[in-house]
């Protein structure tokens, strides 16, 4: 790799970095003000975080695919994912919920051969099979794992399982489209001004379970993650336009590891030993996949 895809590619792993942060943080801001109003609060944050730090966004110098569609499936990502871990039952289904999010690093691989032509051996879909197969271990927990059961913890709350494999689906197709039709170009401010005003509408016309509660600790952690996500997407994209895209997805899996692990400690939860052999199988998959696209 020649200095400056090496560079962006160094970037682009700072923000996996500041990702891992993010599952158990944005739980236990959900509990504080509610899940859409813990997310408007932290998109709202980035927002003008980034508006400040880097300017009004231009909308007219982006290219109108990457401006409209790229736009919806940045927007569509975020409330998905943010409302996936707020509507879990518990923390425990929190940090479930975050780790079939990171199915979106396979994906990512998996649609940059139709997207963009990636050459791959054959060993891909082992791969993409190992990460799949970790997320079921990650969702049967202690117990058989068997079809039945799993499907009907899947039952119990369907409308938060649904909304993490949109997540995982929606931004492997962001990170593909973005590669190939923005040119260049950074829409990182307007979708997160985009993001909160949506959060924002659907907190005014739909009725919330909970008042929000101000208090200094949840409002330091919104300040955090408002940071910390303002700061990593902004060396994503960045990342994803000018470095190695597959390194960059297959580093990513390492994610759910250290996303788990702080996850784990900041809401004080002791997952089973199913949960973790689950995220070991993932990172796995990731070798597989990183393996079958090495050279190609």
């Amino acid at each position: 790799m020649s200095a400056t895809v090496s560079r962006a590619t160094l970037i682009g792993l700072v923000a996996i970095l500041l990702w891992s942060t993010t599952v158990g943080l944005l739980r236990s801001v959900s509990e504080a003000f509610g899940a859409t109003g813990g997310a408007a609060l932290i998109y709202s944050t980035t927002a003008l975080l980034l508006c400040l730090t880097r300017g009004l966004p231009r909308p007219g110098a982006l290219p109108a695919i990457y401006l409209w569609l790229g736009g919806a499936l940045f927007v569509g990502y975020e409330i998905c994912l943010a409302l996936a871990i707020g509507l879990a039952s518990d923390r425990s289904q929190s940090l479930e919920l975050g780790m079939i999010n990171y199915l979106w690093p396979c994906l990512t691989i998996v649609l940059a051969i139709p997207f963009n032509q990636q050459r791959f051996r054959l060993w891909l879909w082992p791969g993409l099979l190992l990460s799949l197969l970790g997320i079921v271990w990650v969702m049967k927990g202690s117990g058989s794992g068997s079809p039945s059961l799993l499907w009907q913890n899947m039952l119990r709350n369907p409308a938060a399982y649904s909304l993490a494999f949109i997540a995982a689906l929606t931004w492997a197709i962001y990170n593909n489209l973005t590669r190939r039709v923005a040119r260049g170009a950074n829409g990182v401010t307007l979708f997160f001004i985009l993001t909160a005003l949506a959060l924002w509408l659907k907190f005014a016309l739909s009725p919330q379970p909970q008042p929000m509660t101000f208090a200094p600790i949840p409002l330091l952690e919104v300040g955090f993650v408002g940071l910390s996500t303002a700061v990593a997407y902004s060396a994503w994209n960045h990342g994803i336009q000018q470095g190695n895209l597959t390194l960059l997805a297959t580093a990513s899996y390492f994610t759910p590891v250290l996303s788990a692990l702080l996850g784990s400690l900041w809401l004080g939860l002791t997952p089973p030993l199913a949960f973790w052999q689950g995220v070991a199988m993932i990172t796995l998959g990731s070798l597989l996949c990183w393996l079958a696209t090495r050279g190609q």
